[in-house]
């Protein structure tokens, strides 16, 4: 008999169940090598009693965590926030994938101080996996851990001989593809809005390069433009006071900085996009719920978070995957 108010084990309800304890501890799992009959009893008696498994001691069996790591890299853009849409688009998709295989979330927000910070974290032994969602500057700290981390996957850009999995669109097709259109339209002399310190955006400015000079068009103006929110209006105003009466065309590095340029720029009384057009690049949400809807390059983000999510279970399990660069998808709209 089990005294009132002292708290079961399993051995408790392997006596009530009349299994071992073996046998207590598959059921609850959901094992499918108990019968149905023996793991529908057991659960019954476990509810009936109010136990409760100890997750830490199963997580210490399994050597699991049941915890997957999602970190934000911002080596690149220090004063940027998880409230950036492009972040919450993807977290979004990647947490409902996540909580749907029955594993919780770490969270981090990282602004890398040292060349360690990476490999500091995947020794921390809290999780049994690590996304990625940006590569930021910090490429060379990614490799060097994923030589010797297996469970690791990124969203961003691929190059030649890269080792760390990733997934992402073609930005230099991207790239290409929202110059083209800006140029079918009769653009001339083209400016990219946005900073080029990190592989996603530097392969987009050079796609945008590659039209111009496919079109025997000049080289486009690089416009530096943070996405930092507290300083891109500034410098948006600022690259726009360079450029007004010169330029006829804007490929932004993304659609904040695309939707944030298209505003000042009716606020400024331009045309857009018959003066000016405007191109963006993600096909966040809000792209297509502006007053002048956002003509951009549309990354694939829930193919791309399932992607993300199946190359890192498969890595957790000790296969190997390749990495995955998807096509880019314009989408014609107002601003250009």
């Amino acid at each position: 008999m089990i005294k009132s108010g002292k708290a079961l084990t399993l051995a408790d309800i392997a006596r009530l169940a009349g299994v071992s304890t073996g046998t207590v501890s598959r059921a609850l799992a959901g094992k499918s090598v108990v019968n149905a009959e023996t793991r529908k009893r057991v659960v019954e008696i476990a509810d009936q009693h109010g136990f409760k498994p100890n997750l830490m001691a199963r997580r210490l069996r399994t050597q699991r965590t049941g915890v997957i790591g999602i970190a934000v890299p911002l080596g690149h853009e220090r004063r940027q926030h998880l409230s950036d849409p492009f972040f919450l688009t993807m977290l979004g998709h990647l947490a409902d994938a996540i909580t749907e295989r029955g594993y919780d979330i770490l969270l981090s927000r990282i602004v890398p101080n040292d060349v360690d910070w990476l490999d500091t974290i995947v020794r921390s032994g809290t999780f049994d996996g690590l996304l990625l969602i940006g590569q930021s500057d910090q490429v060379d700290a990614i490799e060097a851990v994923a030589r010797t981390y297996h469970p690791l996957v990124a969203w961003g850009s691929e190059t030649p001989g890269q080792v760390h999995c990733v997934v992402g669109v073609d930005n230099f097709a991207g790239g290409r593809m929202a110059a083209d259109r800006l140029i079918a339209r009769g653009c001339r002399h083209l400016a990219f809005m946005g900073e080029v310190r990190t592989a996603e955006l530097i392969a987009r400015y050079h796609g945008v390069c590659a039209a111009a000079a496919a079109a025997g068009l000049a080289a486009p103006v690089q416009l530096g433009t943070h996405l930092s929110s507290d300083v891109m209006g500034e410098e948006i105003a600022a690259n726009l006071d360079e450029v007004e009466g010169v330029v006829d065309g804007i490929a932004a590095a993304s659609d904040v900085i695309a939707t944030r340029t298209v505003a000042m720029l009716s606020e400024r009384g331009v045309s857009v996009p018959r003066q000016i057009a405007v191109t963006g690049f993600d096909d966040l949400p809000f792209a297509a719920q502006a007053a002048i809807g956002l003509t951009t390059i549309r990354q694939d983000f829930v193919a791309g978070a399932d992607a993300m999510i199946e190359r890192l279970f498969a890595r957790m399990a000790g296969d190997e995957t390749d990495s995955l660069q998807m096509a880019p998808e314009l989408i014609v709209r107002d601003s250009a």
